[in-house]
């Protein structure tokens, strides 16, 4: 703890790199998993070839990824970008098999209803079934958010920044502070962003939040839903 104290500022600076290397896969993982995912849904074989591919990608050791990027792609082994691709590849694995899951939890009647009255299939994504899917694929997401900050630090085996270097280090200079501050440091990462997670999707789906009125505001968000507003039912 008197390591992470005394170093304060330089542990934040590594946190900066750790979140940027963390949160840019995600994002981009984000970015290709939802329309593919979307486009993938009623498409049984499809579905069912990317869900074995994202499988046996996920399977793949990320030492293995990091050694195999860098001539592939033309990189460095120490590039930053080979831990961004690496873990993009782990996100994305992961994101686009919960997204077709998290739409087929929407109900049948709520996406007849949205043909009924003409949305287009796109609209009708867009404006129905990933909001009202958005419960579902979030616990995905924290599952998502939190390996990324994780499996960051591997990537201080081959050179990369982050707070993997206080683990390297560490055990190479035999100082167990260094490491605990390492340690203390990802938890706390990997528990703020799963809370920030949460809350977003709490924050997105006020219709599943407790408020005494139960199925009653459930019905009334679908309906709100299809009419493009909140209806307080």
């Amino acid at each position: 703890m008197r390591y992470l104290i005394d170093n304060f500022a330089e542990i934040m600076a590594i946190t900066r790199t750790h979140l940027v290397l963390s949160l840019v896969p995600l994002l981009l993982g984000l970015a290709i998993a939802v329309p593919v995912g979307a486009l993938l849904r009623g498409k049984g074989l499809a579905r069912k070839v990317v869900t074995t591919a994202s499988s046996l990608a996920y399977t793949i050791p990320s030492i293995a990824l990091f050694v195999i990027i860098p001539p592939l792609v033309g990189l460095s082994a120490i590039d930053p970008l080979n831990v961004i691709i690496a873990l993009t590849v782990y996100s994305t694995a992961l994101l686009v098999i919960a997204v077709p899951a998290a739409l087929d939890t929407v109900p049948a009647e709520v996406t007849d209803a949205a043909d009924a009255i003409g949305f287009g299939r796109l609209r009708r994504t867009l404006t129905v079934d990933l909001p009202l899917a958005l419960p579902v694929f979030v616990s995905t997401l924290r599952v998502v958010v939190v390996t990324n900050i994780a499996m960051v630090s591997v990537g201080a085996l081959i050179g990369v920044g982050g707070l993997g270097k206080l683990f390297t280090q560490g055990y190479q200079r035999d100082y167990p502070d260094q490491i605990i501050a390492g340690i203390i440091v990802t938890l706390a990462l990997a528990l703020i962003f799963d809370r920030v997670v949460f809350a977003l999707g709490k924050l997105a789906t006020p219709w599943t939040r407790v408020d005494g009125r139960g199925s009653k505001w459930a019905g009334g968000a679908r309906r709100g839903a299809l009419s493009g507003r909140e209806d307080p039912a």
